[in-house]
């Protein structure tokens, strides 16, 4: 199974049998996105409907099958073309957001992140989104989150989006550790603990935190590993107390974003446990952030080692 294979068995898992509507560019022709939307015109209680190109029209209608108890999925190319429907996830939403709701609204969009695709692929950072709306997202990289987080929110009432990426669709999905949801709402996952740093991925950026955990411990430290798929997550206690048990903090965030959540953890941190070391690894924003770019957030494991005062085995 590959990782998009199993977003897709997940989100249809999600629509259990009741009466969905299910919509965007392409979601039932040609590649079907990909795979993330094959096979919901084969399911007897899905509508599915093949749209045009009018994001703004789109995401609005959304509101409008939520206002008459009707769940939909709006599966979206990449998450760029979401900044056209920005005034529907703000003023639509706020000025329906405090009625009642039963029944779901998730919108799912593909985050372009496996390599330079144009001008409209260089937004990855779904966080941005939810700093203007105050709409949940969830970017999903590995097994655990698409489990977790999928299950939980894609069949409770109300909107949130959903962010998935898109260099690791032909991949296996990952599993690693022993992932453990934290929270009601599984915006943090814990997949492993250890008394040498407590690693923190951001974003999509679990497959490089996976890489220096295994660094780690192939040079015989045990390190603590979190991902926060949340872009809202309101509950980190669990990585602030493991940092500072630790005393070692690396954050890795791919975000191409000046404001990322990452920093907020970051500050709460050093506040809380004053002689901490703290490696952040992120993005460097320059004003040409939509020139062609590798999409990788490549690490120098050497130099992260060493920052944090472990060095390497030889």
């Amino acid at each position: 199974m590959t990782f998009v294979e199993l977003l897709n068995q997940r989100f249809k898992a999600a629509t259990g049998e009741t009466p969905t509507v299910v919509y965007g560019q392409n979601v039932s022709t040609g590649s079907c996105l990909s795979g993330l939307s094959r096979g919901f015109d084969k399911l007897e209680h899905c509508t599915v409907i093949n749209t045009t190109n009018s994001e703004a029209t789109l995401v609005g209608i959304g509101f409008g099958l939520m206002l008459r108890n009707v769940p939909s999925f709006f599966f979206m190319k990449q998450q760029d073309f979401l900044l056209l429907g920005i005034e529907q996830l703000t003023g639509t939403w706020n000025a329906i957001r405090h009625r009642p709701h039963t029944v779901p609204y998730n919108i799912v969009a593909i985050t372009v992140d496996s390599g330079w695709e144009g001008p409209q692929s260089c937004l990855n950072h779904l966080a941005d989104f939810s700093s203007i709306s105050r709409v949940p997202g969830f970017s999903i990289a590995t097994r655990a989150e698409a489990e977790a987080v999928i299950d939980r929110h894609a069949t409770a009432p109300g909107l949130r989006i959903f962010g998935v990426s898109q260099r690791l669709f032909r991949e296996p999905p990952i599993d690693y550790g022993a992932p453990e949801a934290l929270g009601a709402d599984a915006g943090v996952i814990r997949y492993a603990e250890g008394a040498d740093a407590t690693i923190v991925a951001f974003n999509l950026a679990f497959p490089q935190a996976m890489m220096l955990h295994r660094e780690l411990a192939r040079t015989g430290r045990a390190a603590s590993l979190f991902s926060v798929p949340a872009t809202l997550a309101d509950d980190t206690d669990a990585i602030l107390a493991d940092a500072a048990r630790t005393r070692r903090l690396v954050v890795i965030d791919d975000g191409k974003s000046v404001n990322r959540p990452s920093t907020g953890l970051i500050a709460t941190a050093r506040a809380q446990t004053p002689d901490l070391q703290v490696v952040e690894i992120a993005r460097a924003w320059t004003p040409d952030a939509a020139a062609p770019n590798a999409d990788e957030l490549a690490l120098d494991l050497p130099e992260i080692l060493a920052k944090l005062g472990l060095g390497l085995a030889a």
